[in-house]
Parts: structure tokens; sequence; C-alpha cells
């Protein structure tokens, strides 16, 4: 009998870890699964371990002599002078011990929670570890070393003859995927995220629609710095839907970084937890309404780890299991465990504080520029969809 979702995980996964400082911090793993736990949304059963990537699916989308640079950096037999040109060793990325293995380890999580899926073990499966959009052919990029998404995705392709719809919604620009695929029809890549005017990598322009055979596939939405919730949600949901319903595909994989976040210090949104109810949402109805409920999520992109990580991730595990929990007040335990390693002071409930912070005053303004860059961004899109229903007619 097919089971409801599958949760990959193990402490492993925390040895993807550049340093006790770097922003990039797998302990928001921890805080997210002890969460579930203190509320009895994860069960033992429920768990399933990552397995390690092998080379021959990492040279599914990374370069032979890249992925060999990574493995003589996880012993420190790479020179700094070639460390850079791979984009190791430097402070995005730095070097640290056995990173091959943390790599290949997040790539195999990923790869695990495909199979369950795509096997028809599982109509659902999360692997918070992966969502490292950012890795590129033969580069390393924006603490990412190898891209789980877009191997996931290749590997779907070639192994389950698969339509895969890609779906970003970390505020940083899906860049690594989206390149990887940019001249496939039979992969869509949908990205909402902050205009790259401000922050990195720089790309996700409207225009940026694919190549080739490819031109359409590739949707982007940037919306402006300092959105709102209520402008973010419009832009995801409309998008969303219009591409599933352009594109019908046969498995939808998400990406769930949740940097979007007010509290977020590396983004310049003002997005606050009502967006991380509303992201898994829609992605669950999209999954059973075009895939037979064939649906991946992966982590990414969340660097406020202590008040906005676990709440934003349980949400989602919360909502591919249907469990309404998601509430009122977190677990007095949870609160307890952690408050003394916090920083901050820890919320009390999964919803924030109205206000959360003063009035924007361009909120107006964003919001109109926003919807332009919407219909912008589905203008193709919308154009083809006409040009298909006239020859219908």
């Amino acid at each position: 009998m097919m089971k409801n979702a599958a949760f990959i995980y193990s402490e492993e996964q925390q040895t993807y870890k550049f340093s006790n400082d770097h922003p990039f911090n797998q302990k928001r793993l921890d805080l997210t699964y002890d969460l579930l736990g203190k509320c009895n949304a994860l069960k033992p059963e429920d768990i399933i371990p990552p397995r390690l990537a092998t080379d021959e699916e990492l040279l599914l989308i990374h370069d032979k002599e890249y992925v060999n640079a990574v493995k003589l950096a996880s012993k420190g037999e790479l020179r700094p002078s070639m460390a850079t040109s791979y984009g190791i060793g430097t402070d995005d990325t730095p070097m640290f011990p056995n990173m091959h293995e943390a790599a290949a380890l997040l790539v195999g999580g990923t790869l695990t929670a495909v199979d369950l899926v795509m096997s028809g073990s599982y109509l659902h499966a999360c692997n918070l570890s992966g969502g490292l959009h950012h890795g590129f052919k033969g580069r390393a990029s924006g603490f990412c070393i190898y891209n789980d998404s877009s191997i996931a995705i290749e590997y779907m392709r070639k192994k389950y003859n698969a339509r895969v719809l890609y779906v970003d919604t970390d505020a940083h620009h899906g860049d690594g995927v989206q390149w990887a695929f940019y001249d496939d029809d039979d992969v869509c890549t949908l990205s909402i995220h902050e205009t790259g005017r401000f922050l990195f990598p720089g790309t996700g322009n409207v225009n940026e629609r694919g190549s080739g055979k490819g031109y359409g596939y590739s949707i982007n939405v940037p919306v402006d710095a300092f959105t709102e919730d209520e402008s973010w949600i419009h832009a995801y949901k409309t998008s969303l839907r219009e591409v599933a319903d352009f594109f019908k595909p046969d498995v939808i994989l998400t990406q769930n970084g949740v940097d979007s976040h007010y509290y977020d210090p590396l983004t310049h949104l003002c997005s606050t937890m009502e967006i991380y109810r509303e992201i898994p949402k829609l992605a669950h109805e999209i999954a059973h309404e075009y895939c037979g409920g064939k649906w991946i999520a992966v982590g990414g992109g969340g660097y406020d780890i202590w008040r906005v990580v676990p709440r934003a991730w349980s949400m989602l595990w919360l909502e591919m299991t249907d469990n309404q929990i998601g509430t009122g007040s977190l677990p007095g335990e949870w609160l307890k465990r952690w408050q003394k390693d916090a920083p901050v002071e820890l919320p009390t409930t999964w919803e924030d504080p109205s206000p959360l912070y003063p009035e924007i005053p361009r909120k107006k303004e964003i919001s109109e520029k926003n919807s332009l860059t919407l219909e912008k961004a589905l203008s193709h899109l919308r154009n083809e969809k006409e040009k298909l229903r006239k020859r219908e007619d």
C-alpha cells in the first residue's frame, strides 16, 4: 500500500558545515526535526535515512574535473589557485574536511526522496537538507557545492522519463537549476524571488525565458525589495496555477528556501509566516491535480535559523501530511530546550505577531510594480495558450 509522506533525515546531514560563523547553518535541520517531534507530527516510521549519491549520479550534471576537485578539497589537497577557479575556497563556499561526502549526502537525500515517490512507495517526500540551487556544472556558488535539484531532475528524466515542474520560492533566484535546463522543453522552471538588482545572484529577469526548444519553459517572477505577503502570495498563486496548467507535469519538485521572511538577515523582503503556510498548500494541490500526488520537496535558503526556519519548514511537513496543528502556541518543551542556546527571543506561536514591522511607505507602488512584473513574466505563456486555443477552434 502506498504511504503518504517520507521525511529524509539523519544527523549526518549536519556535516555540511563551512564554519561556525558561516550563515549557512545546518543546525536548522535539528531545530526543525525537534520541533516536529515535540509536536508529535513526526513519527519514527516517517523517517528514511539518506544515502550517498554516487559519482555517476553527480556526473549527470557536474563535470568530472569539478567532482575530482571537490574530492581533493575534501582532503586538503586542492591548491588555492585551482580552488578559486572551481568556486571553492571563497568566502561563500570555503573548503572544509570531507566536503565531498557531506555534499554527496545532501544529493543522495534528494535522490532517496525521488525514488520513494517515483517508484510509487510514497505520494510525497521531503529532504530539507537539499535545495542547493546555485551549484553549476563546473563550479560551486552561493553556499552550494553540488546542485541536488538539478541532479534529481536529470535523474527523473533518465530513469523515469518524467516531465518535471521545478518551483523555487527562495528569495534568491534559482540560477543553477534554470541554466541546467535552459534549452529543454520537458523541464519547466518557475522561480519567484527578490529582484537581482539588490541581491545575489543578480539573475532571474522576466526576459530569461529559455532558449531553443526550451524557450518559454523558464519563468521568472522577480519581486521588488520590501514586498509584503499579499503581493508575494498573489504572484506565487497566479504564476504556479498558470504554469502548471500550461506545462502539465508528471511530478513537481519544490525548492523551499525560507529567506523571504522579514527577519532574514540576507534579503530585503517583508513576508511573514503566512506565505510559508500558503506555499506548500498550493504545491500540494497542484501535485494532486496534475501529478497523481507526486511531490518532492527540498529545503534551500533560510538564515534566521531560530525564529523562521523551524516554523516554516515544519509547516511544509504539516501540509504534506495533512496535519492541521500548525496554529497557536509552539510546544513549551521545544521553547525550553532551545531558548538557552538562541541569541534571540524565540517566537512562542506558529504565527508572527502583528504588526511584525513598521508600515512600508511604498506598499502600493511595490504591489503595482510586482503586478506588472507578473504580467510580463506570464505574457509568453498566455500567448502560447491563446494560439493553441485558436488552433483547436
